[in-house]
């Protein structure tokens, strides 16, 4: 830990100043909020966040996620979860906490089928993309860890982390959370 801060103002100002690999955020914080400051880190690329908050709603996994948050625990989560949380995070990968997940899931069973037909995704979102790098989205989006995609593609694990990164620089992307969301938006 380099350090701490009681408000957003002070997490994003320590951030700057110390260059964390991953920033720890609550939700409820005075003068600036933690959905706030979370996405302000993330679009100044000051760390990745992952968000550690007492409070269980959806309002705030949703907002935390697309505000780029990396990861969201709850303050209950046993200490070696959150340090593995933390290493996760700062691995370059994302994590939601257990207690959430089963709504998450549920949130997305409530979209269409994905097997149903669907429109092809618009070429123009993915043209910035090599063929390699939309095979690595589309398997981020199914929820492959970069083990696994270097596994199904037959490349190594430090591959799948520059092709992931590359695909994220080029569609403006904070994390991938938002790249696995983006490929399920697309039928990837």
């Amino acid at each position: 830990m380099v350090a701490e801060a009681a408000d957003g103002e002070e997490a994003l100002h320590a951030a700057r100043e110390h260059r964390p690999d991953v920033l720890l955020m609550d939700i409820q914080m005075p003068r600036l909020d933690g959905l706030t400051a979370t996405r302000r880190a993330v679009a100044g690329r000051l760390a990745d966040v992952l968000v550690l908050t007492t409070f269980d709603l959806d309002e705030y996994v949703f907002g935390a996620l697309r505000a780029g948050a990396s990861g969201f625990l709850l303050k209950d989560t046993e200490a070696d979860a959150l340090i593995d949380a933390v290493r996760t995070v700062a691995a370059g990968d994302g994590l939601i906490s257990p207690a959430v997940t089963r709504r998450l899931i549920a949130e997305f069973a409530r979209r269409p089928d994905p097997g149903a037909p669907r429109p092809a995704a618009p070429a123009a979102a993915l043209a910035p993309l090599t063929p390699r790098e939309r095979e690595v989205l589309a398997l981020v989006g199914a929820g492959l860890s970069n083990a696994e995609i270097a596994a199904r593609l037959g490349m190594a694990e430090a591959t799948v982390k520059t092709h992931a990164s590359r695909l994220l620089r080029k569609l403006g992307l904070r994390s991938r959370v938002q790249a696995a969301i983006l490929a399920q938006d697309l039928g990837l």
